[in-house]
C-alpha cells in the first residue's frame, strides 16, 4: 500500500468522516470523551468499501456501528492514520507524537541535532518491518530517550499500515503491538492504547479545553491561563464532560471575557 493507492474522492471522505463524527458530539451534546470511544462512525459507499462494512451504497454518508473494536474513535479512522505516515510506510514516531501533543497534551522533546534519519533503503540487507528498523535506530542512545516515550504508542498502532487498513503483517513480518507507557501500562494493541488513553481521559479533557481556549482567544495560552483550563474541565467533569460545559465555560472565562471587552474598546 502507499499513498497512490488513495483517491482524492477517497481522500475527501476520510475526512468527512472525522468531521461528522466531530459534528455529532458537538450537536449532540456528547462527552467529548466519545471522541476517542465512539462506537459509531459515518461512511459513504467507497469509505465502508474501504473498513469493509457491507450493505452502504451511494455517496450519502449514514451513521453505522464501527466494525471492531480497533476502529472505535478518532485513532481508528484513516484520516489520522493517513497524515501520520510518511510516503512509504508507517511512522510509529509521527503517531506516538501526535497522541502525546493532541490528546496528552505532552509534547516529546525536540530531538537532538545530527540524528540519523531512518534507513529506508530496501535493496540492503536491513530488518524487514518498521518495528525491527525503529528499534535499531533507537540502538544509538541519543535517540533512544526520546523514542522510548513515543514509539510504544505508535507501535499499537501498526495493525493499520500508511492508509489505515489493517493488517497482521509489515512485509514478512507479523505485526508486533506489544509496549508500555513510560508509566509502565501495557500496551498490546489499538484498542489498548484507546484504553490507556481513556484512563486518562481528565487529562483528554484538560487538554481538549486548552486548545479550544486558545482558538476562543485567538492566542497561544500562557502559564497564568492554566487555572482557568483546570477550572473550566473539572466543571465539565461534573457534568458529564458534555461539549457544551466546556463550551460554556470559556465563553464565561476572564480570558475570553477579556478579549470581548478589548474588541468592545477599539475606536
Amino acid at each position: 500500500m502507499s499513498f497512490r493507492d488513495v483517491s482524492d474522492n477517497l481522500r475527501q471522505s476520510f475526512r468527512r468522516e472525522t468531521e461528522l463524527l466531530l459534528s455529532s458530539v458537538m450537536r449532540e451534546d456528547r462527552s467529548v470523551v466519545d471522541l476517542l470511544n465512539a462506537d459509531y462512525t459515518f461512511v459513504d459507499e467507497s469509505l465502508a468499501r474501504f473498513y469493509g462494512i457491507p450493505n452502504v451504497r451511494g455517496s450519502r454518508f449514514r451513521r453505522v456501528p464501527v466494525p471492531d473494536d480497533a476502529r472505535r474513535g478518532l485513532l481508528g479512522q484513516a484520516s489520522f492514520l493517513l497524515v501520520t505516515s510518511v510516503a512509504n510506510r508507517t511512522s510509529p514516531v509521527a503517531r506516538g507524537k501526535w497522541v502525546l501533543e493532541n490528546l496528552l497534551g505532552t509534547p516529546p522533546p525536540l530531538p537532538p541535532p545530527n540524528v540519523p534519519p531512518l534507513d529506508t533503503d530496501a535493496s540492503a540487507k536491513q530488518p524487514t518491518s518498521v518495528r525491527q528498523r525503529m528499534e535499531q535506530h533507537r540502538g544509538n542512545p541519543v535517540c533512544a530517550s526520546c523514542h522510548k516515550i513515543m514509539d510504544p504508542i505508535g507501535f499499537s498502532l501498526e495493525n493499520f499500515d500508511l492508509i489505515g487498513k489493517y493488517r497482521t503483517k509489515d512485509g514478512d513480518d507479523s505485526i508486533d503491538t506489544l509496549g508500555q507507557l513510560v508509566d509502565g501500562t501495557k500496551l498490546d494493541g489499538p484498542a489498548s492504547l484507546r484504553n490507556a488513553l481513556l484512563s486518562r481521559s481528565d487529562v483528554f479533557v484538560r487538554t481538549l479545553t486548552e486548545k479550544l481556549l486558545a482558538y476562543g482567544t485567538g492566542r497561544a495560552l500562557k502559564y497564568y491561563d492554566m487555572p482557568v483550563v483546570r477550572a473550566i474541565a473539572q466543571d465539565a467533569a461534573r457534568n458529564d464532560n458534555r461539549f457544551s460545559s466546556l463550551i460554556v465555560g470559556i465563553v464565561k472565562s476572564d480570558p475570553f471575557q477579556m478579549k470581548i471587552k478589548q474588541q468592545e474598546i477599539k475606536p
